[in-house]
């Protein structure tokens, strides 16, 4: 297991505590919100974590490499975690996390597009028992809140959250190769925190920019933003600095594993012999993708 392997299923695991976190505090606040204090939460632990990790000298940044880590970040934090936190709030955790299914197909697209990656046989193959294994968790269950209707707008929103998600990694991956990781990290949370400005400008009539600050869940919040966001975030971008992104993004899947089996112990959501069948595909697609090549 290379070094980016192991940071791609870090990452997942601590984004699986994230999810099952920002599913319980997405029940009192709203998805922008949450976004915004997340993310300025993180933003406050990224800094003084940069000096520490690689000095004070900042490195040599391209003005189009700065221009793109800030775009990432405004497409693939702004917009698609406050997508994300909605449709959670919609779906639960264990389906959101069975969606992020379409996650690794839009990278492995965009890659072979963009960036010229293919993938092994025995990858591909790995990548078809993930597929299959997510593909099987994802059933309507009879507790599902709003009908049919609500069902599919949860899921297109999810779906468009993700897909954003996939576009906003592919078009940073040059410049995560040749850039310091938390550097990069900076730049992406700075570029997201001025996208959620301009959206919280935008949609201001349907509430304040942040909440009420007293009262908050503070611990949880914390916690959330530091496992959750900080350290995934940190492992997920180093995944895919030192792996291939169809690689990187095949082994995030197995987050959905970590989120259904949460759901369940923590959440109480229900868990289906199907979705048990799910899991142990997806963990023998992963293990696929581990293998040598």
């Amino acid at each position: 297991m290379g070094l980016g392997e192991l940071f791609s299923l870090l990452s997942a695991a601590l984004w699986a505590v994230g999810v099952i976190l920002y599913r319980q505090l997405g029940a009192t606040l709203p998805p922008l919100q949450l976004n915004l204090l997340k993310n300025l939460l993180v933003l406050c632990m990224v800094v003084p974590a940069i000096p520490l990790v690689h000095g004070f000298a900042p490195p040599s940044f391209f003005m189009a490499e700065i221009g793109v880590a800030l775009a990432s970040g405004a497409i693939g934090i702004a917009l698609a975690d406050t997508l994300y936190f909605r449709a959670l709030n919609q779906l639960g955790a264990g389906r959101m996390g069975v969606l992020g299914n379409f996650y690794s197909p839009a990278v492995i697209g965009l890659s072979f597009i963009f960036l010229g990656e293919r993938l092994t046989l025995v990858q591909l193959i790995g990548f078809g028992l993930v597929s299959l294994g997510v593909f099987l968790v994802a059933e309507r269950r009879a507790d599902d809140q709003g009908g049919g209707r609500a069902l599919i707008q949860g899921l297109g929103i999810g779906l468009l959250a993700i897909l954003l998600m996939a576009v906003a990694i592919v078009m940073v991956k040059r410049t995560l190769e040749v850039q310091p990781l938390l550097w990069v990290t900076g730049v992406r949370l700075v570029g997201a925190t001025f996208g959620l400005l301009a959206l919280s400008m935008l949609f201001r009539s349907r509430g304040p920019m942040l909440p009420p600050l007293r009262g908050l869940p503070w611990r949880k919040l914390l916690l959330a933003a530091f496992v959750g966001q900080f350290l995934s975030m940190v492992f997920w971008l180093g995944g895919y600095k030192f792996t291939s992104a169809s690689v990187a993004a095949i082994l995030n899947e197995s987050s959905s594993v970590f989120i259904l089996l949460l759901a369940w112990a923590w959440l109480k959501e229900p868990l289906s012999r199907r979705a048990v069948v799910g899991v142990a595909l997806t963990i023998g697609g992963v293990a696929c993708m581990l293998l040598p090549y």
